[in-house]
């Protein structure tokens, strides 16, 4: 998304009709709950306090799945295969494309276009130039780690990544986010690596660059990558688009 596209959003939002929230929630709560009592209706009342109020949440995870949707929209592509990214993306890329997905772990597919294997990224038992689109949102990082009960394997990212490049058609588009930062490369184990850019070119070498964006966690939202951290153990996102010449 163009930096024009998000100020004409933000504009657009600025003048949409604001919601007011109460000052007392509290109070306002006690006082409802009262009535609600008095007049249940056909309803059983009981307390479950819940004061969602403000501004909507957002994090990491919207924003690489904004990308993903925007980058993958303008390519149509005839065969995808994801591999571990969020569930809930892939059911919805599901409403419109047939989708392989992988997963270390085992489960079943849920609608009848998903074909799903369970395996390990770093040894996909798949042809050569098999798909058009290859996804992975946030797994690079835990691959090999044995968070997800996959075997102990210190460079099954280097491996996992070669994997992907392997299956992709010639021509075909790489779209995945993992972590990065600005300090020196780490890993928090067994939850994630934590890259740095240099790391992540290195993986994409051969590919071409199609697009790219980096989330910082403290300015929440899209930056430029001198505005990635540089806390020691903190991270950032990564999302890139990158075509097989």
């Amino acid at each position: 998304m163009s930096t024009a596209d998000k100020k004409a959003i933000k504009a657009k939002s600025k003048n949409l009709p604001q919601r007011k929230t109460s000052a007392q929630p509290e109070k306002d709560y006690e006082r409802h709950f009262a009535f609600l009592q008095q007049n249940p209706a056909r309803f059983q009342i009981f307390r479950e306090r819940v004061f969602d109020q403000g501004v909507h949440p957002e994090n990491f995870v919207d924003y690489e799945c904004a990308f993903a949707a925007q980058t993958i929209q303008p390519l149509y592509p005839r065969s995808i295969l994801d591999i571990g990214s969020y569930r809930h993306f892939i059911l919805g890329l599901l409403a419109h494309y047939p989708v392989t997905t992988l997963d270390v772990r085992d489960r079943g597919p849920l609608l009848a276009n998903e074909t799903v294997l369970t395996g390990d990224a770093k040894n996909l038992t798949l042809p050569d130039q098999s798909f058009d689109l290859v996804l992975s949102l946030c797994s690079l990082e835990h691959f090999g780690l044995g968070r997800y009960g996959d075997e102990i394997d210190f460079q099954a990212d280097q491996k996992a990544i070669r994997e992907m490049i392997r299956v992709l058609k010639t021509g075909g588009h790489l779209i995945f986010s993992t972590t990065i930062t600005r300090a020196k490369p780490a890993i928090g184990f067994n939850a994630h690596r934590i890259y740095d850019y240099s790391m992540l070119r290195d993986f994409c070498a051969g590919l071409i660059l199609k697009d790219e964006r980096f989330y910082s966690h403290r300015l929440k939202g899209f930056c430029s990558l001198e505005e990635i951290t540089t806390d020691r153990q903190g991270w950032d996102v990564y999302c890139g688009c990158w075509q097989k010449p």
